[in-house]
């Protein structure tokens, strides 16, 4: 709680030790009263031994001890390749080192060996057998859009909302059959590719299991990617049909002559409003999305299924560092992941999801698919809608979460830190009881839990009305993408009362690498290898990482297994540069720089792509730099910039309105923030925070940029700075700000 610890010492001191050493005389009588009580229903010291319990072991020979399937032998009993736990001497000759989970598969992974379920179609079809007539997927209502005015008398479009409506899983596996054979009859052949260019939502997930149904592959688009992006992906896989939104189609009126294969548009309709299709390229067909389910309802073509060789989806990455690229991933490889994920989490049979994060990223797809195969129910959601105080709820309707309310969702690392700060904000805006109550909280409950307790009753007291925010039933947070700071991993933990699981996966591993345990009570690191992959440690000595490095081994992450990607759309060369074959399995070359701990968990220590090497040579890791002071309240999110002909670095900075608002007005300017960004006084102001902030995060002198240009424009997916997952795209924000980097070197 350092966020509170300030705050708490500029009241007065008297005071302030009067009110918390009653409160920790109140805590004491409880905790007498009470333990006996939590010591026989929570054995902590059951959660302490599986908290320090190894996840992952170095093995002693790759080729020996290659990697092996699950099998099961006549009798159903379960055989699995166990990893031996031989000694392995490492020298200072060893360039690399391998680890394995030493986790057997769980019940859900052993009935899909068991089952054969090896493609998505299979997959969905087990579901539907065995839940026909449970809830699958399910869309809010909107009943109205309705003219609100602000007390600043402007007037805003906002949703008068219903009710969820659902399908259970035999009209979503019906419905995506008939969408299946409704585009065979549009022309559309089993092996031909067909573009997928939507937010998320049911029709999205209803599109992609027809699409595998036919053994069509897809080609997955983010929503928010750039003209010149989407025409790319279009282009380069030829497709002749793209399926997308009502709310998408306007885009199409200048992208059409672009792509010249492009003859049929399918739109997923809005609730409220009819597309106008005039103003469309001549010759291009365009059809609702129900009216391709009517013909596949018609239809006399058979369904084609596909083998776990074929191609499932191509899947263009955000192109984070230039062009996106389409990365092939067979069904082999999500059936994988799939397994993978239900290893690392518990499902229980009251389980509901609220889906928001985009489709079109491997982590959200292969998510919700566990959702699928698990038969839990998916309400979809978005960013506008999911809050009570979302920006299109209308007032005295509720948001998403407060009418589903969930108990899984996913998230990204920038999100959750909006969360963490937005946190903070109101507690230090809160009167002086509140923040002394909210801090005792805090501290009571970290400090039990690092003990292995739950604290029930705090939590029911003081952080409900935190957690009802999401609908007050929510367990489960799993995020990946990016990482995770430490300090909003704790937070969100704590006051949500939710279990944060970390990931690490790319689009090229099929989203699944490493993965944190439900006991694992650290913060800041990503789990261990997962069930169906291995991870290789290999040195990078240019960056001065080596697996002989103490405490801990480090080095650039390599993952093998059947996860692994086919490789890069029509790109042979960069495929055969980041993709190789060894020890019967299929690796990939992260770029990503790690160390892993005695327990073989993993934690992201460094990028290759984000070292810049200064003047006088010393090494920035910009990623670590900018993971660090994203931490800082004033800061909502940074690039950090160095060039090798520089003895320092520099920083863009979006910084927190109200923070920034606050910080001038405590030295005597009280401008719009505008403004405010603009006042060469309030950059140095906002230089020496992040100095500070730096030198307590154990930040080097010249890893703390030396100057700052302070950035009005909120960095989102639409203006092309930020990936849908909200990484940075360097490239392109260096070339939007390039006259703002010049001018902080000149000076």
């Amino acid at each position: 709680m350092s966020f509170l610890k300030g705050k708490i010492l500029d009241m007065d001191g008297t005071g302030v030790a009067l009110a918390l050493g009653a409160l920790k005389v109140l805590a004491f009588v409880y905790d007498v009263l009470t333990y006996p009580m939590y010591l026989i229903l929570q054995r902590p010291w059951k959660i302490r031994e599986l908290s320090r319990k190894v996840q992952a072991t170095i093995i002693a020979s790759e080729t020996e001890s290659s990697k092996k399937d699950v099998r099961i032998d006549f009798d159903g009993a379960l055989n699995y390749a166990a990893v031996t736990k031989q000694a392995v001497t490492i020298t200072k000759d060893t360039t690399s080192i391998t680890y394995r989970s030493v986790q057997p598969p769980g019940e859900v992974h052993t009935n899909m060996v068991r089952e054969n379920i090896d493609t998505m179609t299979k997959m969905l079809e087990w579901t539907t057998k065995n839940f026909p007539n449970k809830r699958c997927l399910g869309t809010r209502q909107i009943l109205s859009e309705e003219d609100e005015i602000q007390p600043n008398g402007r007037v805003f479009k906002k949703y008068n909302m219903g009710d969820y409506k659902w399908k259970t899983f035999y009209e979503v596996n019906s419905l995506a059959s008939r969408f299946g054979k409704g585009l065979r009859e549009l022309g559309n052949q089993p092996l031909k590719n067909v573009v997928i260019f939507a937010e998320t939502r049911e029709e999205w997930m209803i599109a992609a299991h027809g699409l595998f149904k036919q053994n069509i592959p897809i080609v997955t688009i983010y929503a928010t990617l750039g003209d010149d992006a989407i025409v790319h992906g279009i282009n380069e896989t030829e497709v002749t049909t793209v399926i997308t939104s009502h709310d998408l189609m306007p885009k199409f009126k200048q992208i059409l002559p672009r792509v010249p294969k492009v003859n049929t548009l399918i739109y997923m309709p809005d609730q409220l409003k009819k597309l106008d299709t005039t103003g469309y390229k001549d010759g291009v067909q365009i059809f609702n999305f129900q009216e391709v389910i009517d013909k596949g309802s018609k239809s006399s073509i058979a369904e084609n299924y596909p083998t776990v060789d074929d191609t499932a989806i191509i899947m263009y990455t955000s192109g984070s560092t230039g062009v996106p690229k389409g990365v092939i991933l067979l069904h082999k490889n999500l059936i994988t992941t799939l397994k993978a994920f239900c290893d690392a989490t518990s499902i229980y049979a009251d389980d509901i999801m609220i889906g928001f994060l985009p489709l079109a990223h491997v982590f959200e797809l292969l998510v919700e698919s566990v959702c699928l195969l698990s038969a839990v129910p998916i309400g979809y959601s978005s960013a506008l809608t999911m809050i009570d105080s979302g920006s299109k709820i209308k007032k005295g309707c509720k948001g998403d979460a407060t009418v589903l309310r969930p108990t899984c969702m996913t998230s990204v690392p920038l999100i959750l830190d909006r969360i963490s700060k937005n946190i903070q904000e109101k507690v230090s805006k809160s009167s002086v009881t509140k923040k002394i109550i909210f801090k005792f909280a805090y501290d009571y409950k970290e400090t039990w839990k690092r003990r292995g307790y739950s604290t029930p009753m705090i939590d029911r007291i003081v952080f409900n009305p935190v957690r009802a925010i999401l609908g007050g039933r929510v367990r489960l947070l799993l995020t990946g993408g990016a990482p995770l700071s430490p300090e909003t991993h704790e937070q969100i933990n704590n006051c949500l009362c939710v279990k944060v699981i970390q990931g690490y996966g790319l689009t090229e591993t099929c989203s699944s690498a490493t993965v944190q345990s439900n006991y694992d009570m650290s913060f800041g690191r990503v789990g261990a290898a997962t069930t169906v992959c291995d991870i290789k440690l290999v040195n990078w000595e240019e960056g001065n990482y080596r697996v002989t490095d103490k405490p801990y081994p480090r080095g650039e992450i390599i993952v093998g297994g059947d996860n692994i990607s086919a490789g890069y759309y029509k790109l042979p060369d960069k495929t055969n540069e980041d993709f190789f074959e060894a020890d019967g399995r299929r690796w990939f070359k992260t770029g990503d720089i790690c160390e892993i701990h005695e327990d073989g968990v993993v934690k992201i220590i460094d990028r290759k792509k984000d070292l810049v090497k200064l003047q006088a040579g010393e090494y920035v890791s910009l990623g670590k730099v900018e993971a660090e002071l994203k931490t800082s309240p004033l800061v909502d999110n940074i690039c950090v910039y160095g060039e090798s002909s520089k003895d320092h670095c520099v920083a863009l900075v979006v910084p927190n309105q109200q923070q920034l608002i606050d910080l001038a007005a405590k030295k005597g300017y009280t401008k719009p923030f505008d403004e405010l960004c603009k006042t060469p006084e309030v950059e140095k102001l906002v230089l020496q925070e992040l100095a500070d902030h730096g030198k307590k995060n154990k930040l080097e002198k010249f890893e703390i940029p030396a100057a700052v240009k302070l950035v009005t424009e909120v960095w989102s997916p639409d203006m092309g700075l930020v990936t849908a997952a909200f990484k940075l795209k360097r490239k392109d924000i260096q070339e939007r700000y390039k006259s703002e980097i010049n001018r902080m070197y000149a000076s």
